[in-house]
Parts: C-alpha cells; sequence; structure tokens
C-alpha cells in the first residue's frame, strides 16, 4: 500500500484542483448541467472532511450538501427515495449527498431499521430509480469510501479524546466496529444490485486521507465532460469623491468588544 501523502505535496495539488473545481462550477452555470455526487461509506472514512474541501471555494447557492437526519414518522410512511427528490438539482447544480438513500442497504440493513421486505424492495428499485435520473439528464456518481478496521479504530479513538470532534462519534459509529462483517456483508451485496453501467460505484481507498481527497476530487473532474466557459471580467469601478457623508459616532453603535486587542495587549506581557 502507498505510503502517506506529503504535506507540500498534497496542499500544492489540492489547491489545483480546487481551481478546477472553480472552473467546473463555471461550466455547470453556463450550460446547466445537474450533477449529484453520492458520497457512501463506512463511518471515519473521510467522506465528510472530503466534501468539505470539494465545496471550499464553491458558491453555495450551487454547490448543495445534502446531509439528512433521520426520517420522520411522516417521511418513514412515504415511498422511500421520496424524501431524497426535493433535495435534486435545477439546471445549474451541484448536489454533494453526505450519505444517501444507500442508508437503507448499509446501516438500516445491518442495524435492524429495516424489514427485509424493505431492504429488498430498495435493492430492487435503486438500480431503476437511478437510471431515471441519469436518463432525465442528471450526472449521477456514486463514491464508496473504503477505510481498514485498524485505521477507522484509530480514528474513533481520536474523536472520543477531541473534545471538538467527540460530537461526530454517534451509537451507531462504536456498533460498527463489533460488526464490521455484517456491513462488509451488506456492502458487497449493496454493489451486486446497484454498480449499473449507467451510474457504476468507484471506491476511494481512505486510509490516508490526504490521498483519498486528491484522488476522490481529479477522479471527479475527470468524469464530467466540462470545459473552461469565458467568464466576463468584473471590473471595480473608482471610487467616487466624498458628497458630504458623516458617519455617526460610534458610541450610539452595539459595537463588539475588541477581544484580539485584549489577547494582543496580553501576548506582550
Amino acid at each position: 500500500m502507498a505510503g502517506r501523502m506529503k504535506k507540500k505535496l498534497y496542499e500544492r495539488e489540492l489547491r489545483r484542483l480546487q481551481a478546477e473545481l472553480v472552473e467546473l462550477q463555471a461550466w455547470v452555470q453556463a450550460t446547466g448541467a445537474r450533477i449529484v455526487v453520492v458520497f457512501e461509506g463506512r463511518d471515519a472514512a473521510g467522506k465528510g472532511s472530503t466534501i468539505k474541501r470539494v465545496t471550499e471555494y464553491l458558491n453555495p447557492r450551487v454547490a448543495r450538501i445534502v446531509a439528512l437526519p433521520a426520517p420522520t414518522e411522516r417521511e418513514r410512511s412515504q415511498w422511500y427515495f421520496q424524501r431524497y427528490v426535493p433535495h435534486l438539482p435545477a439546471a445549474g447544480e451541484i448536489v454533494l449527498l453526505d450519505r444517501s438513500w444507500y442508508n437503507r442497504a448499509g446501516v438500516e440493513r445491518v442495524m435492524g431499521y429495516c424489514t427485509e421486505e424493505q431492504y429488498e424492495r430498495f435493492l430492487r428499485q435503486a438500480p431503476t430509480y437511478e437510471r431515471m435520473l441519469v436518463e432525465d439528464g442528471i450526472i449521477l456518481l456514486k463514491y464508496w469510501f473504503s477505510v481498514s478496521d485498524t485505521e477507522q479504530e484509530k480514528r474513533f479513538r481520536s474523536r472520543a479524546e477531541d473534545p471538538m470532534r467527540r460530537w461526530k462519534l454517534s451509537p451507531n459509529d462504536v456498533a460498527s466496529i463489533t460488526r464490521w462483517e455484517d456491513y462488509s456483508r451488506a456492502k458487497d451485496a449493496m454493489f451486486v444490485h446497484t454498480d449499473i453501467p449507467e451510474a457504476p460505484w468507484f471506491e476511494v481507498e481512505s486510509d490516508d486521507k490526504r490521498r483519498s481527497r486528491v484522488n476522490m476530487i481529479h477522479h471527479l473532474l475527470g468524469q464530467v465532460p466540462w470545459e473552461r466557459v469565458d467568464r466576463p471580467v468584473v471590473e471595480v469601478p473608482p471610487r467616487p469623491e466624498p458628497t458630504g457623508y458623516e458617519r455617526p459616532p460610534r458610541d450610539v453603535s452595539n459595537v463588539v468588544p475588541d477581544h484580539a486587542a485584549r489577547l494582543e495587549a496580553d501576548a506582550r506581557g
């Protein structure tokens, strides 16, 4: 297995790829393209951090992240795919699904949150649903982030010890350690039924997060038939001469205290 990617090389390539993502965004807006990117994988496999790098310099009105909570009682009574339909992109939009309808084939299957009938129905319907999206012109990309059992456990323990990231650790996450093989079998069955020519699965090896991020973004850019588009040059006009406006006194406003100045004074000793 390849070693850990060097930080400077990673940062240089990530910056280059993010610049291309900005160009891709311009093409999406200009052509009215619709893109859906599915991020799936084991807990702590690096999906969320990769999504952050994808969207870091993109317009949030163009590239939307969708991370749905557990379904409500009403949603549980609907057609399973119904709750995802409102989040599909309109013309000129990119939707990144931080987990998706594949919850049913993964955590719901393993943890017993769905019946056997619901699970089997999902495996039958998912390929048809995705073919409908692609036939309608949506570019659908599906990525599975794969992490080893030892690396996953290491990341879980790191989260448990970090008060800033402890919120990322849920009871379902911990259960994925004790049910590693169950999740493996569920993933294998999911691939058998839903790895279709119109919307294939792409696996991302993610034991090294730096490597997985640049690999995934580079691959995404190669899967979309985008090209650079001419964008209008926005010129900043010269500031006009003052006409006599006077700002009201600062003491009549609720100004945020200068906490930074106090820190600087403390640092000077």
